[in-house]
């Protein structure tokens, strides 16, 4: 029950940040940066006591926090590329199908989590419902073949990555035990470390205050509302198994998307629907 309400918090936080990113129409590193040393500073207090009252046992756990940086920022690095080579219609989609998928297996052969039947068939129909939900989302023609071909390849290799940093963050709080909070915390301070230096060759400090000048609602949100919701599922992590969890955090996109039907008019609702009642018949299945 606990972990249940976790998800569903954390899908809230997480749908109202991009929302939010969404309506300013901003994104980048000089915008992620902003977003980042805000969140490293308001949690500073909570974080890092956290992080030194139970701080990695030995060496090598330390690495666990510098790998989670590392995941967080390939993953943003490579959606920005992705987006700017490949239409988000054919990226989205397949990178947050193949995220949850590729998490569920990731979990039975690594982690080696026996999920039931209807544990399976859930995680099918949420995968199914958001790449239905993530194509709704397409506009104008046909693509050209070479454009599909690279918004697949690298759709897949994002939803890659979010498995990847899915299952190493949930085998860091979940098998070697470190405190989620101080975990995240530390490894949000890493991804600042290592997105600043772009920041600062794309837009220098100037360009990084300008940004919290021009969106200082969006980079609130951001930074106050996504190391909340990630620090939520990974609190779940240890309480449910990763098979269930990583496919029920989708719920996030059946909010977006009902929220940008709605408010910023995006198309084909019919579709939204139908691939929100898939996600969220499948997220019953597993909740049972």
């Amino acid at each position: 029950m606990i972990a249940a309400l976790l998800v569903v918090g954390a899908a809230v936080a997480h749908a109202a940040w991009n929302l939010a990113m969404k309506r300013a129409g901003t994104s980048g590193a000089v915008f992620l940066t902003a977003a980042l040393a805000l969140g490293v500073v308001v949690f500073a207090p909570v974080g890092l006591p956290a992080l030194l009252s139970s701080p990695p046992a030995v060496a090598w756990q330390w690495w666990l926090i510098v790998g989670s940086g590392l995941l967080q920022v390939g993953y943003f690095v490579l959606l920005q590329r992705a987006y700017r080579l490949a239409d988000v219609g054919v990226v989205y989609p397949l990178a947050r199908g193949t995220g949850p998928l590729l998490s569920v297996i990731a979990a039975v052969l690594v982690l080696g989590e026996r999920p039931g039947p209807l544990a399976l068939l859930g995680a099918a129909l949420v995968v199914a419902g958001v790449i239905v939900i993530g194509f709704a989302g397409v506009r104008g023609a046909e693509l050209d073949r070479a454009r599909l071909a690279r918004g697949v390849l690298y759709g897949s290799a994002v939803g890659v990555i979010i498995a990847g940093y899915t299952l190493w963050d949930a085998i860091a709080v979940s098998r070697v035990d470190l405190d989620p909070v101080g975990y995240y915390w530390a490894s949000m301070v890493v991804q600042l470390l290592l997105l600043a230096p772009i920041a600062l060759r794309e837009g220098g400090i100037r360009g990084i205050a300008g940004t919290v000048r021009e969106h200082p609602s969006a980079v609130g949100a951001v930074g106050l509302l996504s190391p909340l919701a990630y620090v939520a599922v990974l609190v779940a992590y240890t309480l449910a198994p990763v098979s269930i969890i990583a496919p029920a955090r989708e719920l996030s996109v059946v909010i977006v998307a009902i929220a940008a039907w709605m408010l910023f008019h995006e198309p084909h609702p019919a579709r939204r629907l139908l691939g929100s009642a898939t996600v969220l018949l499948g997220i019953a299945l597993l909740a049972l």
